[in-house]
């Protein structure tokens, strides 16, 4: 049976890293305040003009590609995720396709905020398993710094995230036991507002008092004085409510994956949960009872990336040698929506 497998894997971080004791000009907070609850020392930020979550994801691609022996003409397909596009329209995958000079081919954007790029994954998987596409380029792209608050009324969010990309591409195995063995998606809207940033949306009645039209007033039918002033215009999270939910969701899903396949915790080579905070993180392994070289973190040095943080973290663990062939890994994420997803593979 044709699976999928990771032919290559590139990432890209910015330069610029800001630590805990940078964030302390802008707002009330410290070092230890921050480490406490979330394990992160610093992150990156991308350059605020010469840097987007297209040309992130770009780099991170060039990479991939060439590691799998492939150039961007050889890509008949795109799938990218991220919650920060250079646009609110187009997205950034035909952006990619232009920048990269490749064919006309498809290319697909998935809105699915932290667990953005298992989705993704498990899109290509289908289009490669069918045989629809050959090579396909997965992107996990994120640009977080443009849009924080940077208030202490911001700060329990804004503390939290960073900038970065990551990449694969995706190729057909008929290797027996190799390659993508699952993935699996889930979502419960039910809470969907208590991490959400909700403007500008059209959720929001923009348009009842502006009727008329009126040219001095008709900018705020998409952003209003009242949105802004509530801080609507940034990410809102209620973090106790969905730390409660991740802790319990997260070890369920990866437990799925490996109870599909027969196996259990103790068979995994290595877990890459999504870099959401090291607390979940550490809770999640806890439970599991795996041991620390099963785990792999890198939230302390480059924060929440969203999208981009689990393809990030697997390319670090496997340029580090700590992912070899036969092995089996573990990818899993939970955040905005709900939603969370794993998908398990023998490298």
């Amino acid at each position: 049976m044709v699976k999928s497998r990771i032919a290559g894997i590139g990432k890209y971080l910015p330069k610029n890293v800001v630590s805990n004791k940078d964030l302390t000009k802008y707002m009330e907070t410290n070092d230890e305040w921050i480490q406490e609850r979330t394990g992160i020392k610093e992150r990156r930020y991308a350059d605020r003009t010469g840097e987007t979550t297209t040309t992130m994801a770009v780099e991170a691609a060039t990479v991939a590609i060439e590691r799998a022996g492939l150039t961007p003409q050889d890509i008949d397909f795109i799938v990218f995720a991220t919650l920060s596009p250079d646009y609110y329209f187009p997205g950034c995958g035909v952006l990619v396709q232009r920048a990269m000079k490749m064919k006309e081919i498809g290319a697909l954007d998935v809105r699915n905020q932290c667990s953005g790029f298992i989705y993704a994954l498990s899109v290509a998987d289908q289009f490669i398993k069918t045989g629809m596409y050959k090579n396909i380029l997965v992107i996990g792209s994120e640009k977080h710094s443009f849009g924080l608050d940077f208030s202490t009324r911001g700060r329990n969010v804004s503390v939290i995230f960073g900038d970065g990309a990551g990449a694969v591409v995706l190729q057909a195995t008929n290797e027996g036991g190799s390659g993508i063995l699952s993935t699996h998606l889930h979502s419960d809207g039910e809470s969907a507002e208590i991490l959400a940033m909700y403007n500008p949306g059209t959720h929001a009645n923009h348009w009842g008092q502006y009727a008329s039209f009126d040219k001095a007033e008709i900018g705020e039918m998409f952003m209003s004085h009242s949105m802004i002033d509530e801080a609507q215009n940034f990410p809102f999270m209620d973090g106790p409510s969905v730390f409660k939910k991740a802790v319990v969701k997260f070890p369920e899903v990866i437990l799925e994956s490996l109870t599909t396949n027969h196996l259990k915790p103790g068979d995994l080579n290595l877990l890459i949960p999504h870099q959401a905070n090291l607390r979940i993180a550490q809770f999640v392994q806890q439970k599991l009872g795996l041991r620390d070289d099963q785990v792999y973190n890198n939230i302390q040095q480059y924060g929440n990336t969203t999208a981009a943080s689990v393809p990030i973290a697997l390319c670090e663990a496997w340029e580090k040698g700590l992912i070899e062939k036969g092995d089996l890994v573990c990818l899993a994420a939970f955040g905005s929506g709900f939603t969370w997803a794993s998908a398990l593979l023998r490298w």
